[in-house]
Order: C-alpha cells, then sequence, then structure tokens
C-alpha cells in the first residue's frame, strides 16, 4: 500500500471540499482531495441548476396560460417533453463542465480517486490502495436523497430520486411524488405546469418547512388548489403493475388507490457517512446521537477534524456549504490556531409557486427560544404591483423584538419572495430596526410595497414610539 503524507486531507469534492481545499490551500501546500465519485456538484449536476433550469420551462407554461387574463389569447402551451429535457440536460453539463475545469486544473499530485476510509483520526485508506496519513482531516463526503429500501424493493425502477429526473430523455405521462418539503413541491409544481400529472403525497400537513401557522396555512390552502395534493397521506402502499406503479394510502379513514408511470421519492436526504468507518475516530456526538461539530469554526469535538457542508444536515444549502468549507479548510490549514467565524443570517428560498422565504429564526424558533416578539403582515391578494401582474397570492409575516425594536425576521409565501427575502436578509444582518428599515426609499408600483405595509404594521404593533402612561407592553411570544 502506497504512503502519502500530507498536512490536510479534504474527503469530497462538492462545494463545502472545494472551498476547503482552496481555504486550506492558503496555509499549507501539502492537502489532498479524495473523491470517490464524478466530480460536479450536488448544485450543478442534481440540485440547484437542473431543477430550476426544470422550473423555468414550467414558469414559459404558466406565462403562456396566465396570458388571457391579460387578454392576450394564443391557446395553451404545446409542451415538447424532449425538447425541455435536452435543453435541461444541455445547460446542466455547462454549469457541470465548468466545475470540473476547475477541480482538474489544480495539481495532479493533490487529486485521489477513491472511496475515503478512516484507520484512525490521523490516518485514512484510499480503496485499500493508497494510505494518507494527515495531520487534519475536513470531512466533506456530503449527502443523497433518502430511498427505503422496502419502496425500492416493491417497485424497483420505478422508483426515483431527484438525481432520476434530471437525465430524463421526455417527461414521464405521471408520476407521485412523495414528500412536500422543497424538493417535491418544486418539482411535482414544474412537472405539473408541464403536462405531468402529478400527485403530491405529503405525510404530514407540513409544507416546504414554513413553521408561521398563518403562511403555512396559507401554502397549504393554495396548494390545493393548484396541484392535486394530499396533505396526510399515510400508510402508504406500492404494487408494480404492467405499465407502473399502483400507489396506496389512507385518506380521511378510507383506502385510495391510484396509478402513475412512476413514483418520485421526495422524503428527504441522508448523510455520506456510511462508508467512512467512523467508529475507528470515535466521533463526539450530541444527544440525538449526530456529529458534534462546532458551527463557528467546524471542528468535530476538540479532534483535528473538520466537518464542512450537507453531511452534517444543519444547512443544506450552497452558500452554507460554501462558507461551511472556507471555515473548515481555513481551520485545518491553520491549526492548532483555529479561528472562529461569524455566520450569515438563516436565509431559506423555495422556487415553488409562489416562491417561499424563511429569514432568521423562523416564527418557530423565535418561539422556542422565549422570545418576546410582534408580528406584521400583508396579504398579497390586495397589493398594487401584485394585482397588476396577476401574481396576488401569498402571504408575508415579519417579526420584531418587543424590547428593541430590531427586526428579527420573516416568513413570506407570495411574488418575487427570492428578491424580498434578499433584503430582509441583508437588514437582519445589518442589525436594523423595523423603524430604521421604514426609513429606507419604497419606489412605486414595486412589490417592495407590500413588504412596507407589513414593516408599518410590525412598528404599530411593537409601540415603539412614545406610549401613554397607563398602557404597559403587552407583547408575548408571537404576538
Amino acid at each position: 500500500m502506497r504512503t502519502l503524507e500530507v498536512d490536510v486531507a479534504v474527503i469530497g469534492a462538492g462545494t463545502a471540499g472545494m472551498n476547503a481545499y482552496r481555504a486550506a490551500l492558503a496555509h499549507t501546500d501539502r492537502v489532498v482531495l479524495i473523491e470517490s465519485a464524478l466530480y460536479g456538484t450536488t448544485c450543478a449536476r442534481v440540485g440547484c441548476m437542473p431543477s430550476k433550469l426544470l422550473i423555468a420551462a414550467a414558469e414559459a407554461a404558466a406565462n403562456v396560460r396566465l396570458a388571457p387574463t391579460f387578454g392576450v389569447h394564443g391557446g395553451d402551451p404545446a409542451i415538447d417533453g424532449p425538447a425541455v429535457m435536452r435543453r435541461l440536460r444541455h445547460e446542466r453539463d455547462r454549469f457541470v463542465g465548468f466545475v470540473v475545469d476547475a477541480v482538474e486544473a489544480w495539481p495532479e499530485a493533490h487529486r485521489l480517486r477513491g472511496t475515503a476510509c478512516f484507520a484512525d483520526r490521523h490516518t485514512i485508506r484510499v480503496d485499500d490502495q493508497i494510505e494518507v496519513r494527515a495531520g487534519r482531516t475536513v470531512i466533506a463526503s456530503g449527502s443523497r436523497p433518502r430511498k427505503p429500501a422496502e419502496w425500492s424493493a416493491a417497485i424497483g425502477e420505478r422508483l426515483l430520486v431527484n438525481d432520476d429526473v434530471f437525465e430524463w430523455q421526455d417527461l414521464p405521462s405521471s408520476l407521485a411524488v412523495i414528500g412536500a418539503g422543497v424538493i417535491g413541491i418544486e418539482l411535482a409544481q414544474a412537472l405539473h405546469a408541464l403536462g405531468v400529472r402529478v400527485r403530491l403525497l405529503g405525510r404530514s400537513k407540513r409544507l416546504l418547512h414554513l413553521t408561521d401557522p398563518q403562511v403555512a396555512e396559507c401554502a397549504r390552502q393554495l396548494t390545493h388548489q393548484h396541484l392535486p395534493y394530499v396533505d396526510d397521506a399515510q400508510h402508504l402502499q406500492f404494487q408494480q403493475v404492467a405499465d407502473g406503479v399502483r400507489v396506496g394510502w389512507m385518506q380521511g379513514g378510507a383506502q385510495v388507490h391510484e396509478e402513475f408511470e412512476y413514483v418520485l421519492c421526495a422524503i428527504g436526504r441522508e448523510s455520506n457517512l456510511d462508508a467512512l468507518n467512523l467508529q475507528a475516530i470515535d466521533p463526539p456526538r450530541d444527544a440525538q446521537g449526530r456529529l458534534l461539530v462546532d458551527r463557528d469554526t467546524c471542528q468535530l469535538g476538540d479532534t483535528p477534524i473538520f466537518v464542512a457542508g450537507d453531511v452534517h444536515a444543519l444547512t443544506p444549502i450552497l452558500h452554507e456549504a460554501a462558507d461551511d468549507g472556507r471555515i473548515a479548510g481555513e481551520n485545518a490549514g491553520r491549526w492548532p490556531d483555529l479561528r472562529a467565524h461569524p455566520r450569515r443570517v438563516r436565509l431559506n428560498i423555495a422556487f415553488s409557486d409562489p416562491q417561499a422565504v424563511i429569514v432568521g429564526d423562523g416564527y418557530a424558533e423565535l418561539q422556542a427560544k422565549g422570545q418576546a416578539f410582534a408580528c406584521g403582515a400583508v396579504n398579497w391578494s390586495d397589493q398594487g404591483r401584485a394585482r397588476v401582474m396577476a401574481r396576488n397570492a401569498g402571504l408575508l409575516r415579519v417579526y420584531g423584538d418587543c424590547a428593541s425594536g430590531l427586526f428579527l425576521g420573516a416568513e413570506m409565501l407570495g411574488p418575487n419572495a427570492e428578491h424580498i427575502g434578499h433584503l430582509l436578509a441583508w437588514s437582519l444582518q445589518q442589525g436594523l430596526t423595523v423603524e430604521r428599515m421604514l426609513d429606507m426609499p419604497f419606489y412605486h408600483p414595486v412589490l417592495e410595497e407590500g413588504l412596507r405595509t407589513a414593516l408599518r404594521e410590525l412598528l404599530r404593533e411593537l409601540r415603539m414610539g412614545p406610549a401613554p402612561a397607563r398602557r404597559g407592553l403587552d407583547c408575548g411570544p408571537g404576538a
């Protein structure tokens, strides 16, 4: 077995791993990057970019259907499934190519292909052919879609995950989507808009990770209006039939069956840790059995091992994975001189229709902290610019601290939420008060005027100005 001695070993060449490699390289050139699969990040290959390409096609079809609202008539859109998927794959491969080119431009001596397996905290074996002795290691091995073995046994290749969707040559005729998280909603809505017969089967009434009860209820109602959706499908059963899959579930106390060409499993992701032989490093874990990772340094307990990206499942979002990788790689490179890095505020965006956003802790987390906060809201149904565009559906709720008037966060379902979410995240990271946010310019007529409406209501609820002496501050958690 060949032996290689390095200061830093990085396991995984995804977004976190690539950033960890670059950050470590600033401190030492004795770095190696180990990858067992194809180069190209989850985002570029099977995540953010191909899903947005599919959603862009769906939005084009939706705009054709919406045109008669404005007096513009052209008939129903004709969906060319092979053309949709051809463009998706072409653009996806272009994005992946940029990533592959970047990695392959790095010194060959810094790149190892194979499966990494720990022998101890300083020794990694790669395919039992190379032994890497590393002063420090960054685990950035990523995650994969969860796929229950019993479902696979029942229907075999008829059970898909999101990775499979982006290899299609054509759109299927019908699809059952299991799971109403971000991936499930985005794909179900996009394929429905592209003419696929879709049924979304949620296993709880929660959608898109929204926690504000009013925003979540708005999402549930809109999903029911625009998509065949079962919000609490229980006792799922699968049976392979001649032309696809017969799916059964309990609904309202009755057994329901429907046949589909395929079933798409979108019930979450699991960490790629099983091949690493973690017992050899005896990693510290929290009360729930998860790896005990310091979010500010990415260090695993007090070990010379760092964890970055989707593999720890705390924030499986690209910009968070990139930050993780940079922090982990920097600390691995400068070891033992660790530095804690401030993290960006939470910003979660779902490219659903309408889009959904969570900024900051979100409603449930603020309540769990015992935070005394007030809420302001705007319903997009009556907002001027939203009505002009005929995209007037959804609800925005903003939260402020009762004691200081500081803006705390928001949850939103509505038009252009991706852009409003950024404005709110920037405001939160800057530590602005609600009053200071309202001092900012708002043009007319724009969707941001809806945000102003919500902030004005929040400021009234906070009662930050002079108040009559007889009235105290009555503002409990979630008031």
